[in-house]
């Protein structure tokens, strides 16, 4: 099931977004935003970000059972 990008604004009147599975899990969240389009041209932006990003692992520790 794919991703869903859910946009919420809080309390300060700030957008926000989350991205998460298809069950629910959150796997990234913005900052605020104070217009709603600026929200929405954060979600544009990562789906295009995403599609070919490369994985920067700046740690010593490998992963265990992480196949490279």
């Amino acid at each position: 099931m794919a991703g869903t990008f859910v946009v919420t604004q809080d309390a300060s009147g700030e957008y926000r977004f989350d991205l998460t599975t298809g069950n629910g899990e959150v796997l990234a969240s913005s900052g605020g935003y104070k217009q709603k389009g600026s929200a929405m041209n954060g979600i544009d932006a990562l789906r295009r970000t995403a599609v070919d990003a490369v994985v920067d692992d700046r740690t010593d520790v490998p992963v265990p059972g992480h196949a490279d």
